[in-house]
């Protein structure tokens, strides 16, 4: 499996939505995600960790 590319749509608590390219939406829990992270950042999801990237 490749890298996927999130778009954070909406934290809602402990969970943030994510929005890939492909237009297919996940629930993440925050403590999974890099510190810091916030709604419209972009992530990139490679070997089951996410990264902010710019």
């Amino acid at each position: 499996m490749g890298p996927v590319y999130y778009t954070v749509q909406k934290i809602n608590g402990d969970y943030a939505v994510l929005l890939s390219d492909d237009g297919v939406e996940n629930t993440v829990a925050m403590a999974l995600l890099p510190f810091g992270v916030d709604e419209g950042n972009r992530l990139l999801w490679e070997n089951f960790v996410y990264t902010i990237i710019e």
